[in-house]
This record gives C-alpha cells, structure tokens and sequence, in this order.
C-alpha cells in the first residue's frame, strides 16, 4: 500500500505524532498503519528515555471530582510554559487525576503502571511516553491527591 498524505494524516489523527515521525513510520512499514502505531509506540519509548534528565520547569494540574464524593489532583509536569497551555496536556493531566480517583494509587510507581481507565491496552506510562514523543519535552507526574468521604 502506497505512502499518501491522506494515510499520514490518518496516522497523526489516531497517533497525535508530528506528520514527519507518521511518515517516517509508514515508510519503515511499508504504508502500513498497525506496524506504523506500533513503530511510533516504540519510538515513543526511546524518546521518553532521552529526555529523562531534562529539567522540570513548568507544568498542569489536572482535577476531577466524582458525584462530589471523590476528588483528585495530579500535577502533570513539563518543561515549558509552552507545553503546559496546551489544551492537550492539560486533557491528559485531568485524565490522570481521573485515574487518581478510580484507581486510589498508592504511589507514583503504582499510578504509572496501572492500565488506563479510558483505554486498558495503555498504561499510564505508556500515555507519558506517548505524550513526551508528542510535545517533544519531558513530561511526568510529579504530586497526585485523592480525598473521599467514604
């Protein structure tokens, strides 16, 4: 199957990527879309592993309360104010605060290797990668809280 704008902008729609790294994945996959999410899902990975020791500067919290009865905060750090507008980021950093509040982690580790509640076949880890091969910055949860009154 042929590379065309069209299965490239496919590709950056399922995968938020940047239409460069869509196109270099459907040519390493020969215009495949699977093999292209799952070449961009290991290259997420190894982005994220480069921009481990870059400083965090800025960054979202996210909230989210359920039936006024469980509420949770997550602090979703980046490295520039830039980044941290993002009405993207701050979706995902109120997802993660969502996650907070259904799943009661105990810590950070527990929280990133959970299974997303919207989408079980990612953990919340594999949502930071995707985000940091995304936005090209460093990206991690620094704070998370969950009050309940039961």
């Amino acid at each position: 199957m042929g590379i065309t704008t069209d299965r490239i902008r496919e590709l950056r729609e399922m995968t938020g990527v940047s239409v460069m790294q869509c196109k270099k994945a459907l040519e390493e996959a020969n215009g495949d879309l699977a093999k292209a999410g799952v070449i961009l899902k290991k290259h997420s990975t190894a982005s994220a592993l480069k921009k481990a020791d870059r400083s965090l500067a800025a960054g979202a919290i996210g909230s989210y309360m359920h039936d006024g009865v469980i509420g949770s905060m997550a602090l979703l750090s980046c490295e520039t104010d830039f980044v941290a507008k993002n009405p993207e980021f701050a979706a995902l950093a109120r997802e993660i605060a969502m996650q907070v509040a259904a799943m009661n982690p105990e810590n950070t580790e527990d929280l990133l290797g959970q299974p997303s509640i919207k989408d079980e076949s990612k953990t919340i880890r594999n949502m930071l990668d995707e985000a940091v091969q995304k936005f090209g910055e460093r990206i991690e949860v620094s704070h998370f809280a969950r009050l309940s009154t039961r």
